[in-house]
């Protein structure tokens, strides 16, 4: 959950970047930035900001497994040669 209180206007943070950087690379949490008074941009670190990527990236993919063997359960699957002529009609591919 983003910390609304670790809001930073983005004037100060263009002033006194060396110190705004070293906060986020040592806390790898991500700050708001504000533009008068208005939460406008969120800031971390891109070491974070790759392992949010993977950790969403995994959980897309257990979310898409978990949706087929839920189809697969309720058998709604089909026979994988149907699968191949709906392709090859599909783009157009010689059988």
């Amino acid at each position: 959950m983003l910390d609304t209180h670790a809001s930073h206007s983005l004037t100060d943070s263009l002033r006194n970047h060396r110190t705004h950087l070293k906060r986020l690379k040592k806390t790898q949490a991500p700050e708001v930035l504000t533009v008068n008074g208005k939460a406008e941009v969120v800031v971390q670190d891109a070491a974070s900001y790759q392992q949010m990527q993977n950790r969403l990236r995994y959980m897309e993919t257990l979310a898409a497994i978990q949706e087929g063997m839920a189809s697969a359960e309720r058998g709604e699957l089909k026979p994988a040669a149907q699968v191949f002529d709906e392709m090859r009609t599909k783009y157009g591919l010689p059988r």
